[in-house]
């Protein structure tokens, strides 16, 4: 594992720094502004990341930190405490998303009055803030439903909407299939597989009273059920457009711009499928995008990561990224959970 576990986390990050320089750029101002291609090469020395890279490095930290087996008592805590770490970061200056940064400002109003973060979560945000962090959980050696239950608590704390919560489980669930070498040819029906097969599943022991505070669902059952279905169809979104792939169109015009959670993932989803063998076109692709460049390049990267080990990716864009001697301790963190 310790490849793949090193291609995803240096894929999310090579990803999120090549989409950073394109990230509100519209499509035709790319190519206007890099060539007929669009942006190719890591341009600075080191190559920055945006707030993607750096909030799942707070959760991979938290993962690697808390003792295990995980439980919601011992580990929501420690995820707590590494948002909040990053909240205070005078590293944390990269535009970072509205919503990471209010909910945690409300985590910590909250630690002071003794309020729940289900009182001071975002219950309306379906941005992708919380599945472009997500992707340490995917290289757990846990079972499916303790990853399933982990993905959705860490995008619960600060985007609370069902449809977070679920794209953030089903990016975590590909890195982990991607990673154990999962058949690509097969890869979209399984997830549509997948989200059916959860669309009435609320993981109750990590996400507690969160559904009280919905106001339109009657159950726990059916507030998730409302993400998993509109996950469901960006996936067919995904199945149509790799169906009649375009290779040169703004991927963004078959699957959605990507600011919000879905549109995310099945964006990066689709720049992966476009180029499942060569991890750099990949990236490439969601970085040339209209959207949230840097998240769906992050995301994809970290499937082509996860997919290929860190041999897909070139040593010098390697060396060239920032937090590299963080992702490798990360890296070696998560590689020996897998020998415990």
């Amino acid at each position: 594992m310790q490849s793949k576990i090193e291609g995803c986390l240096f894929g999310m990050a090579l990803g999120d720094a090549l989409g950073a320089k394109t990230e509100f750029l519209r499509y035709e101002n790319i190519i206007e502004k890099y060539g007929k291609n669009g942006i190719q090469e890591l341009e600075d020395n080191p190559a920055l990341v945006t707030d993607d890279t750096q909030m799942a490095i707070a959760v991979a930290q938290a993962l690697v930190e808390a003792p295990r087996p995980y439980t919601y008592l011992t580990l929501e805590p420690i995820l707590q405490k590494h948002f909040i770490a990053w909240y205070q970061s005078p590293e944390n200056n990269r535009a970072p998303g509205m919503t990471c940064l209010t909910s945690i400002e409300q985590m910590m109003v909250g630690e002071k009055t003794d309020l729940s973060w289900h009182s001071t979560t975002n219950m309306n945000s379906k941005g992708c803030g919380a599945n472009m962090r997500v992707q340490a959980v995917g290289l757990l050696p846990d079972d499916e439903v303790t990853r399933a239950g982990i993905a959705q608590l860490q995008s619960a704390l600060t985007h609370a909407h069902p449809t977070a919560l679920t794209a953030a489980d089903m990016t975590a669930w590909v890195v982990h299939d991607l990673a154990h070498n999962g058949n690509i040819a097969t890869l979209v029906d399984r997830c549509i597989t997948y989200a059916q097969s959860q669309s009435h599943i609320y993981h109750m022991d990590w996400l507690g009273k969160l559904h009280e505070r919905n106001n339109v669902a009657n159950s726990p059952n059916d507030y998730i059920k409302r993400g998993w279905d509109e996950l469901t169809d960006s996936l067919y979104k995904v199945q149509s457009a790799i169906a009649t792939p375009n290779y040169h169109a703004d991927p963004c015009l078959a699957t959605g711009e990507g600011w919000i959670a879905e549109e995310a993932f099945a964006t990066a989803l689709y720049c992966f499928l476009l180029y499942p063998d060569n991890p750099i076109q990949v990236i490439r692709r969601g970085a040339n995008s209209s959207g949230d460049s840097d998240s769906i390049a992050c995301i994809a990267g970290a499937f082509a990561g996860a997919y290929h080990g860190i041999d897909g990716w070139q040593s010098d864009w390697i060396n060239h990224i920032e937090y590299r001697e963080e992702l490798q301790l990360l890296a070696d963190k998560l590689t020996n959970l897998h020998a415990i």
